[in-house]
């Protein structure tokens, strides 16, 4: 009986090439997609999970609320790690991490390493860190001592033992003795390093509580067995209650009590390991956002099922061809159950075919997904056995559910009448269609406006005024690394015709800072403090960015008092209380072990700019007249760029530095920013454009399918003097009204979830009224293009052929 359906859905799949062609590229479409999504939702599910201790890891945060604002941050002070092992037996094992970067050298070689990270050596005690070479209870036992990765190793040393040699670390040559080589970091590690090193001696311990003091450490905890780390976090608020409390005293002189009576307030929590990367919103290079993760999987879900649509509507239209065969099956004999069957069998081997035409364009598509999305997914993942059997199981249930409806249709059809030539459909079955194509253009409005509000966005943030000048404006990178030839260089730059001016500064007013919110008090209200950016600038940092000054003036060398002088923007004023009259008023820079406090007096107020993506509101900012060397920030002129970069590069050169000449351009840098939302808004687009092409394909089989129900009306009005264009509208006008209730119901849920995604946006665009028309527009449009071929088709066909059978 089934070699009998098999040869028989051959059959019937080679005599309608065209709807079997369709059906698979509808349904090959979304099963790539869904393929394609699911093995990027899996890795980002995956983070960290390699660690055989992970569900036990936890990191402690740090969250404050100063001036009704909230701050978490991932990091803690340095005396944070000592005083939780002391106090929590619960916490069997403590480490500290510290992220860093220097320029790394080995005799003649030397690089730039980015991913360095400083650790405790009970880091091996609670991540797992296989290790190649070495011992991992000794590794980071003593000062000065590394371990590299395997692919650190051969880029330093090659093919020679790196176990006992010396590698130089920064401009000072500190000597670090290699201890140990380790497998490379996996891809799906919240954090990752090629260097991993002892703390130095400035992370030790110091007196006093020391939670607040350094805040730059990552302190992870390795909790017994089957724990709830929820448990310990009553313990922990205890703990940091008092130690916190000791620094409030110490340094705004006030009792937890009084902090919390302005309104400002302080604690700490705990993140799960697994959790860091989707759900974290602390750390300073944030990995995955569970938001974006929760869209892709309803998009492929909705993409899956348009697909599944698109088959029952095609099925559905060719009914009419294969009534007769039905009719004359069941005269012969064969009852529901066994037509069910046959056409159950052909759906799962559409699937089937539709699943091996999709691996195949997920294997072609993969290397742009990973463009796409920073991926480094390959077709390997889907070779686990139960993937395999996910993927089967899915198919077949995708056949199941694509031709269940199909088949119950078929099936019933009377025998008597479609051998008469006169075919009923069953009672319901246009309601059910219809509703069908309502919901594929939900779907399809609902992404058209999630994409022009993405993309709305997007130029919004590239286009906005950011209060600085970002156009042509060079950023010389590493220039720490001329140590006190630093100036002497850029006094040579400043020589050149291109350079309008330039400037020497660690810091640069695109991402993070040195010193994120540090807080500031002032003289006259010494228990008031406010979260602020530091910034260390010389005398030309501000002209060179062309920001403008809105009370007092900039720094100069004609005062040397602005030693202690400092520049705040207009929100610090405002923040501070000093919004009238900010210049001459004093802030407390720093108190020092005998209560002894350093002063600093305002001498300008810089008109507000973004120094965070527009995703952030603009922060209190203090501006320190202070050397600060790491880049040399040069106000360039349009002309002869190339020549002017190449001399540069001669006179860094010259200099003979560790570090080899690097540049960027501030406006890239810019755009760098904005990665994220870029890669959003071009995932959204290319989902969306296959969105309609597949609700297309589904619209194109109920168009075939109202024409032929519709062949012998449509040829009585041509009889009666209908034109082609009466009968084209007759035949659009009800997908029309389908659109037009898909934007109805798509318009609530699209503003709902633009709304929520722009809300982690401090500076956004409206909604306007117009894109929700445009969605509907658009929509309408590409509906009506794709139906008309088959309303002009029937509106064309000779009336006597469509009658004759009467």
């Amino acid at each position: 009986m089934i070699r009998n359906y098999l040869k028989i859905t051959l059959r019937n799949l080679q005599r309608q090439k065209v709807s079997t062609s369709v059906n698979i590229v509808g349904l090959a479409i979304g099963l790539a997609t869904c393929i394609l999504i699911m093995l990027y939702v899996q890795d980002e599910f995956s983070f960290d999970r390699f660690h055989e201790k992970a569900d036990r890891i936890v990191r402690v945060g740090l969250k404050l609320r100063l001036n009704g604002e909230d701050f978490n941050d991932a990091m803690l002070g340095q005396n944070a790690a000592r005083d939780i092992k002391q106090e929590l037996p619960e916490a069997l094992s403590v480490v500290r991490t510290r992220n860093g970067s220097d320029f790394v050298s080995y005799e003649n070689t030397s690089f730039k390493q980015d991913h360095l990270l400083f650790a405790d050596s009970s880091i091996f005690d609670i991540f797992t860190i296989p290790f190649l070479k070495g011992n991992p209870k000794k590794a980071l036992t003593e000062p000065n001592t590394v371990v590299l990765t395997a692919e650190t190793a051969r880029k330093y040393f090659g093919n020679q033992d790196p176990i006992g040699k010396v590698l130089s670390f920064g401009s000072g040559k500190t000597p670090y003795r290699v201890t140990g080589v380790v497998e490379n970091v996996p891809a799906n590690s919240h954090f990752k390093f090629d260097m991993l090193g002892t703390l130095t001696g400035e992370d030790q311990q110091v007196d006093g509580s020391g939670w607040l003091y350094r805040i730059n450490y990552e302190t992870y905890l390795l909790l017994p067995e089957h724990y709830d780390y929820k448990r310990v976090n009553a313990k922990l608020a205890k703990l940091a209650e008092k130690q916190i409390a000791l620094e409030l005293q110490q340094f705004l002189k006030i009792s937890p009590k009084q902090f919390r009576a302005k309104g400002d307030d302080f604690g700490v929590f705990l993140k799960p390991l697994t959790d860091i990367h989707l759900y974290s919103k602390t750390d300073s290079n944030p990995g995955g956002n569970i938001m974006y993760v929760y869209v892709l999987a309803a998009i492929a879900a909705f993409m899956l099922l348009i697909a599944c649509v698109n088959f029952t509507n095609l099925s559905t239209a060719t009914a009419v061809r294969r009534s007769r065969e039905v009719g004359v099956r069941k005269v012969l004999g064969s009852v529901k159950s066994q037509l069910r069957q046959q056409f159950l069998i052909e759906a799962v081997m559409l699937a089937t075919v539709a699943l091996l035409v999709g691996l195949l364009v997920v294997a072609l598509a993969l290397p742009f997904f990973n463009q796409l999305t920073g991926k480094a997914l390959t077709i390997n993942s889907l070779t686990n056995p139960y993937i395999v059997t996910g993927l089967i199981a899915g198919t077949v249930l995708v056949g199941l559910l694509a031709g269940s409806y199909p088949a119950l249709y078929l099936s019933s059809f009377k025998p008597v009448l479609v051998l008469k030539g006169r075919m009923v459909a069953a009672r319901g079955s246009f309601n059910l269609r219809s509703g069908l194509v309502v919901f594929q253009f939900f779907v399809t409005i609902t992404m058209i406006i999630a994409t022009v509000i993405a993309d709305r966005q997007l130029r919004y943030m590239q286009s906005q005024k950011v209060g600085y000048d970002r156009e042509q404006v060079l950023v010389i990178q590493n220039t720490n690394m001329l140590q006190n030839n630093e100036a002497v260089f850029r006094n040579q730059i400043l020589q050149s015709p291109q350079v309008v001016r330039g400037s020497i500064s660690g810091q640069v007013p695109v991402g993070s800072s040195m010193m994120d919110n540090t807080t500031v008090m002032t003289k006259e209200n010494p228990e008031q403090g406010v979260m602020s950016r530091f910034y260390y600038v010389d005398h030309e940092y501000i002209p060179t960015l062309g920001m403008q000054m809105v009370q007092g003036r900039n720094f100069s060398e004609k005062f040397p008092s602005d030693s202690a002088a400092v520049i705040i923007n207009e929100t610090a004023a405002s923040a501070l209380g000093w919004k009238q009259n900010p210049i001459g008023r004093e802030l407390i820079g720093s108190t020092d072990e005998h209560g002894v406090k350093t002063y600093y007096r305002v001498v300008g107020v810089v008109r507000d700019f973004h120094f965070e993506s527009l995703r952030e509101k603009i922060g209190p900012l203090v501006m320190f007249l202070g050397r600060n060397s790491g880049n040399i920030i040069v106000k360039t002129r349009t002309e002869k760029l190339p020549e002017f970069l190449a001399s540069l590069k001669q006179k860094w050169e010259a200099f003979s530095p560790a570090a080899p000449f690097s540049y960027s351009f501030l406006d890239d840098r810019f755009e760098q920013v904005y990665v994220s939302e870029q890669k959003i808004e071009q995932v959204l687009t290319l989902f969306s454009s296959l969105t309609i092409f597949i609700a297309c394909l589904g619209l194109f089989g109920l168009a075939t399918h109202t024409a032929e129900q519709r062949t012998r009306e449509i040829g009585v009005r041509k009889v009666l003097g209908a034109s082609v264009g009466s009968v084209v509208g007759l035949l659009s006008q009800e997908f029309i009204k389908l659109i037009l209730i898909a934007l109805v119901l798509a318009s609530p849920i699209a503003w709902w979830g633009i709304t929520l995604w722009l809300s982690d946006f401090a500076y956004k665009v409206d909604i306007e009224w117009w894109v929700f028309v445009l969605a509907g527009v658009l929509a309408m449009g590409i509906a009506l293009l794709t139906v008309s071929f088959q309303s002009i088709k029937a509106a064309l066909t000779d009336p006597v052929k469509s009658l004759r059978s009467e």
